[in-house]
């Protein structure tokens, strides 16, 4: 299903106003398509819902649980500022907030939304299924990626980050990854897990080595 679809379906689960929202979704592809963007770009968006649609079936129980996770997929890197990158999921929730909440969609949806799109902050979340595990595992999706997307996905994080010397870049990414490879599991939900974790942990372990060439 295309992304707008999507968005379309998770609208009219949770009973907001379709077309009050068109402008939303519309100011949201614009953002996404920013010139600056290398990975975080609609190819991005596209996987994270590919990723949701793998899992919905094993890790959300309700469509309204469904519908707030596709929303905050739309909104979690809708404002990315590489100059300012603290204040990205800060913003972005603040921007799904004002949004949403004008054009019908419940206190209770919005929050959720706002509240995972926060939460990619720190992509530290503890529960195996429901919107924040399936969440959380979809934006993580890329570190299992086949061999060829996870290398094109590292390189387009490097060109975002241009302007940061090689060292300072690879210093600040190994800080950013090895964590990762610490946890005993990258994955919540069980399907992940299981399908996901072996190639994740290949990547990681290659992207790692490479960095720790510079």
């Amino acid at each position: 299903m295309k992304r707008e679809e999507l968005w379309d379906e998770a609208v009219r689960v949770v009973r907001g106003d379709l077309h009050g929202l068109v402008s939303v979704r519309e100011d949201l592809e614009r953002r996404w398509s920013e010139p600056h963007r290398g990975y975080h770009d609609l190819r991005h968006l596209d996987e994270v819902l590919a990723a949701l649609g793998e899992l919905r079936g094993g890790a959300l129980d309700t469509d309204d649980e469904w519908a707030s996770v596709v929303l905050a997929a739309w909104f979690h890197d809708a404002i990315y500022d590489v100059r300012a990158p603290a204040d990205n999921e800060r913003l972005s929730a603040e921007l799904a907030r004002e949004a949403l909440s004008p054009h019908g969609i419940g206190d209770d949806v919005v929050a959720t939304v706002a509240a995972l799109v926060e939460a990619s902050a720190t992509h530290d979340v503890s529960v195996s299924s429901g919107p924040h595990a399936a969440f959380h595992d979809a934006d993580l999706w890329i570190l299992a990626a086949p061999e060829s997307r996870f290398d094109a996905y590292c390189a387009d994080v490097r060109r975002e980050y241009a302007e940061v010397p090689d060292t300072a870049y690879a210093e600040g990414r190994t800080a950013i990854l090895s964590p990762f490879l610490e946890r005993a599991s990258i994955y919540r939900t069980a399907l992940a897990r299981e399908a996901w974790e072996p190639q994740a942990r290949l990547n990681l372990r290659r992207e790692l080595a490479r960095l720790h060439l510079h």
